[in-house]
């Protein structure tokens, strides 16, 4: 008789109850079995506010198109999560370092408040990656060396994603309680890696967990990783956060006001363009950390067990009109 679906989210609980202490440092890639799939799901109106009402009936999941009994429904605010900060310590990220370092600082003060069920990470990558500081709750550790941080060097952003899912310490209970989260603050960029974004993408995806992206890249300028962050967020269900990027949105012409620093109505080096950088981060601030405290989550036991395919796409649909929702785009069966 083949196992009933309540003994497999029981074996997956105890797996990851009992070979995952605190404190264990990890050599090898996270490793879950999954019985029991676990998808983050943000639902949007057409302004982009969070519809937070609603109850388990208005949900849809696809399972390679099957639809799928929901085990398990949260909407609580506050959930427990393990959040990776991942910092572009490369040249690139000199210019608006010291705007940038406050705005991590904000996000780990908002997400990180001394509750033991929420616990954070810092890994700063340049050439080569650094774990700064293993999994805490005391978010004093992070913001203090958050601190002492200068940029300089290449850009190692999958390598620092693969450590990310490798070397640090868990808390027990990951990946279903507490969830896993990445934030990279960074343009996008890689040009040091020894690994690839299939491979970075791969690991996330199996390791169940969910990357968002605070963009460096500023007004007017472009980044061959812009593509890539939005990738890592979209296909792991987060999303990419530009804060520079509307920081030139009351421009009142090339030509109509000249001046050396490029014709804009918010001139660089005046009150009111740091006034605009500054109201931009709290935004994407806000923005990143209410997301990841409002999200809704669902669980259910594939009803296919047996299938052969590694890899297994999900759709997520809602009872309502005009929303969007966000979640992974699939998850593997089975660990590599």
């Amino acid at each position: 008789m083949p196992p009933r679906p309540c003994l497999l989210i029981l074996l997956a609980s105890l797996l990851v109850a009992q070979t995952e202490r605190p404190g264990q440092s990890e050599q090898q890639p996270i490793r879950v079995q999954v019985n029991e799939v676990v998808v983050p799901v943000t639902v949007t109106d057409e302004k982009g506010a969070f519809v937070s009402n609603l109850e388990a009936g208005d949900f849809l999941i696809l399972d390679e198109g099957r639809p799928q009994k929901i085990v398990y429904f949260g909407r609580e605010q506050g959930q427990p999560v393990v959040v990776g900060f991942l910092l572009d310590m490369s040249n690139t990220t000199r210019l608006h370092w010291k705007t940038f370092q406050e705005a991590v600082l904000e996000l780990v003060w908002t997400l990180l408040p001394g509750e033991k069920k929420f616990s954070g990470y810092l890994i700063t990558y340049a050439n080569e990656p650094e774990l700064v500081v293993d999994t805490t709750h005391d978010s004093e550790k992070i913001v203090e060396r958050i601190r002492k941080l200068k940029p300089g060097g290449g850009a190692a952003l999958f390598d620092a994603i693969w450590m990310a899912c490798t070397r640090r310490s868990l808390i027990r209970g990951e990946p279903i309680e507490p969830r896993r989260i990445l934030i990279i603050v960074g343009d996008g960029n890689d040009n040091a890696s020894k690994h690839t974004l299939e491979e970075v993408l791969e690991l996330a995806q199996r390791n169940m967990v969910t990357i968002y992206g605070v963009s460096t890249v500023a007004f007017g300028f472009t980044s061959e990783g812009e593509k890539t962050l939005k990738r890592l967020a979209e296909e792991t269900g987060g999303r990419v956060e530009y804060p520079l990027q509307g920081v030139y949105k009351d421009v009142s012409g090339y030509l109509s006001t000249p001046s050396d620093e490029g014709n804009y109505a918010l001139r660089v080096g005046t009150g009111g363009y740091a006034a605009a950088i500054a109201s931009n981060i709290v935004r994407a601030v806000a923005a990143v950390a209410g997301e990841i405290t409002t999200q809704y989550v669902l669980r259910y036991v594939p009803d296919e067990p047996d299938s052969p395919k590694a890899f297994r796409n999900i759709e997520v649909r809602v009872n309502l009109p005009n929303v969007k929702v966000r979640h992974r785009k699939g998850y593997y069966r089975f660990n590599p």
